[in-house]
């Protein structure tokens, strides 16, 4: 007879499941578009030329965020150079990161919650950000959000020690918001910061001479490691402050435009978060200046104001929102309604069913050619592409499934078991995809042929390469896999090739005359075309 799994789960029962979602599509691949190419070429300009202090792409300086990922990201290359892959190797600081953030966020759940709820409430607030939809992806990639969410979390989990042990919790506190603008620059820490100093003046428990203590001593410590960087930086050259200054400091697109598009875009990147965490709002509107109560739902609500106000519309901002509506839902899953609880529960199950069943239909087609419209199907999106059997994918996707369905078949009744099934749903979709999907997907995503053909037609000693409409993500594509740096234009030393980015009925950008060497593009990729042009003699 099989014994039904307890809930809430167990520590290591929560381990596996964070494992199962974590390491599966770390490695394996080649970077892809648009933020993991860019990021693993920073990592790798910075290991070639030494330079840790400016990050660049493609030979020219990248100061959009500061470089606290790509500095990790580096320390995983060196660490691990001589087992992966170099790209798969940056990606191991996503993983450490994550794992991070499960851990300081099941620390800031459980020393908040009362005693005899700490294992619900602390399993339920990692369940919850392991499960949220707009992670899965992005989670896998080299961003350097996952740092913040993961100094997010570590502020999180200094916040229930305030009170108590100011001086411990302030510069714990401080380190995380110092940590997180290293990471993705002013908005996350001060959405976060401007919760808790609001905090300090709403909640009666911290408007003591401790809590000043505990302002006083975060301030100290957020200011001397954020300034850290760009002293550094202006130091070294005031221009390229000034640079990253104007980067950081201008806002892109309208605040209400933007707005709108994060409203929409949390609809489903937060779920489910972040109905849990209005209902608890809700329910618990009595106990709103209480700092468990008030301070994720106020960090959530800055979050939303900064993303945006600072912008742009990109999903990958999102990722902010995630820590503090995890946690602010995880105090009322135990008092979800009966309907409420099993409409999760269902939902979770038959979702996550319906779509594993889909990964593995796709995949019994890809490898036998049955159904035949299916097959048919992934061939056309992926001309050329031959999929072969690999073992040890196979035997991991097997595995999670059958892990899934304990879970769906023998888990005893609970409170925290929809979440619980929702999450596991995640990491077996997850998983599915990064084993038996990743080599169609990398296929179809990798610009590495793309660049390798371009270099085949580059002349002899051809020169510099002028750019036009060329994306970042392709210039980092092309100096990440063949070394080729291309200029912005320059009439006064004009170069004697050209490449270009457009569309197939779009070609522009050669003056008439210039020859053309390549016209390539990704397989399947009906959008998009780079084209190498020569100048005639």
């Amino acid at each position: 007879m099989i014994r039904r799994l307890a809930l809430p789960p167990s520590f290591a029962v929560l381990a596996l499941i964070a494992l199962a979602f974590v390491l599966p599509g770390l490695a394996g691949h080649d970077p892809w578009k648009t933020f993991d190419v860019i990021t693993i070429e920073m990592v790798h300009q910075m290991h070639l030329d030494g330079d840790w202090l400016v990050p660049h792409v493609a030979g020219e300086p990248w100061l959009v965020d500061p470089p606290l990922y790509v500095w990790v990201g580096l320390g995983f290359a060196k660490a691990l150079g001589g087992v992966l892959q170099f790209g798969d190797a940056v990606r191991m600081a996503s993983g450490a990161f994550l794992f991070a953030a499960f851990g300081l966020v099941y620390l800031a759940a459980r020393q908040w919650a009362p005693e005899d709820e700490r294992r619900a409430q602390s399993v339920t607030a990692v369940l919850l950000l392991l499960g949220s939809v707009g992670l899965i992806v992005h989670a896998h990639e080299a961003v350097s959000d996952i740092a913040s969410l993961a100094a997010v979390c570590g502020g999180f989990a200094a916040l229930p020690l305030a009170a108590r042990r100011p001086l411990v919790a302030g510069a714990g506190f401080g380190a995380a918001l110092g940590l997180a603008f290293l990471s993705t620059g002013f908005v996350v820490p001060l959405a976060l910061a401007a919760a808790v100093l609001l905090a300090h003046l709403v909640c009666r428990e911290w408007r003591t001479r401790r809590g000043a203590v505990f302002v006083a001593v975060a301030l100290a410590v957020a200011l001397a490691i954020a300034a850290s960087w760009p002293l550094a930086l202006w130091q070294r050259s005031p221009a390229l402050f000034g640079e990253w200054w104007t980067n950081t400091a201008r806002l892109r697109g309208g605040f209400l435009d933007n707005l709108g598009y994060y409203l929409v875009l949390a609809s489903w990147f937060a779920w489910p978060a972040w109905p849990l965490a209005a209902w608890s709002a809700w329910i618990r509107r009595a106990r709103w200046r209480e700092p468990r109560q008030f301070v994720p739902l106020a960090a959530a609500l800055f979050s939303l104001v900064g993303i945006s106000l600072a912008g742009p519309d990109q999903d990958v901002n999102g990722i902010a929102l995630l820590a503090p509506l995890a946690l602010a839902a995880a105090p009322v899953i135990g008092q979800l309604r009966r309907g409420a609880a099993a409409a999760l529960d269902w939902f979770g199950v038959m979702t996550f069913g319906f779509f594993a069943g889909l990964v593995w239909l796709g995949y019994v087609a890809m490898m036998s050619g049955v159904p035949p419209r299916v097959a048919h199907n992934f061939a056309k999106l992926a001309p050329g592409f031959s999929a072969h059997f690999h073992p040890l994918p196979f035997a991991v996707a097997v595995a999670a499934t059958l892990g899934w369905l304990y879970l769906v078949l023998f888990t005893a009744p609970s409170a925290t078991r929809g979440v619980t099934r929702w999450a596991a749903g995640v990491a077996l979709l997850w998983t599915g995809f990064a084993t038996l999907w990743l080599p169609w997907a990398d296929y179809l995503s990798s610009y590495r042929p793309v660049v390798l053909q371009i270099k085949s037609q580059l002349p002899p000693g051809a020169g510099c390469i002028t750019r036009y409409k060329l994306g970042d993500a392709q210039r980092a594509a092309l100096s990440y896999h063949a070394g080729i740096v291309t200029r912005r234009p320059n009439p006064l030393k004009p170069c004697p090739l050209l490449l270009t980015q457009g569309s197939p009925g779009h070609e522009e950008g050669a003056p008439p005359g210039w020859i053309k060497l390549a016209d390539v593009g990704r397989p399947g990729d009906r959008d998009e075309r780079i084209r190498l042009y020569r100048r005639p003699r």
